[in-house]
């Protein structure tokens, strides 16, 4: 490694500590003021780090927010790209529910933050329309499950994959936010079991 290269190296180490920090800071600021009173000056104090070199990584709070919001999110989204290649109804049943619960203990686990995420979409556009993006992420996975077990006989194939797929994710969703505000009916294990009979029932074929 030439000298040129390890000074590159160095700085490039050094930008992924200060934007680590700055992150690990505003997750801090925001879980203890919130997001609509956190600014950026505290967050850059907090971190410890020089105005210049925060605004370098990041153009305000709602910049910073949104990567927090995908270190977040990209574990729901592990459970949804988990492998969907069912031979039967019972078996597609079977990682839908498997899914469903994962999907809303993850939101039991992740509770402190999605509470931070909801005050942030309902007051600043740029996270609604992060949030947007993300649904539309499931929604796309989701309707590609659909899709396959319509090809494989196992789902009525008369029913629109992608209107499908919309109806999963946001009934999904609901609970989501259920059991974020500590409001839902039930346990995570009786609103899974029963979300999934009522759409998969409607769904798969009634016949093998």
């Amino acid at each position: 490694m030439t000298n040129k290269e390890e000074v590159q190296d160095k700085r490039h180490l050094r930008s992924i500590k200060t934007k680590q920090k700055l992150l690990q800071a505003a997750r801090e600021i925001f879980l203890t003021v919130g997001f609509q009173n956190a600014t950026i000056s505290q967050i850059i104090k907090k971190a410890e780090v020089g105005y210049g070199t925060a605004y370098v990584h990041f153009s305000g709070k709602e910049e910073i927010l949104i990567v927090l919001m995908d270190h977040v999110m990209e574990k729901f989204y592990q459970i949804a790209e988990v492998s969907f290649s069912p031979n039967s109804k019972e078996e597609a049943r079977d990682i839908i529910l498997s899914q469903a619960m994962d999907f809303l203990k993850m939101a039991e686990t992740e509770r402190n933050m999605l509470q931070l995420f909801e005050q942030a979409i309902g007051t600043s556009p740029s996270i609604q329309a992060k949030w947007n993006a993300i649904r539309e992420k499931f929604i796309q996975r989701i309707s590609e499950d659909i899709a396959y077990a319509q090809k494989y006989g196992l789902a009525k194939t008369e029913l629109n994959h992608k209107l499908v797929a919309r109806g999963w994710f946001y009934t999904n969703e609901m609970y989501l936010w259920e059991i974020v505000r500590n409001e839902q009916q039930g346990t995570v294990e009786e609103i899974a079991k029963t979300i999934t009979a009522v759409y998969t029932g409607g769904l798969y074929q009634t016949n093998e």
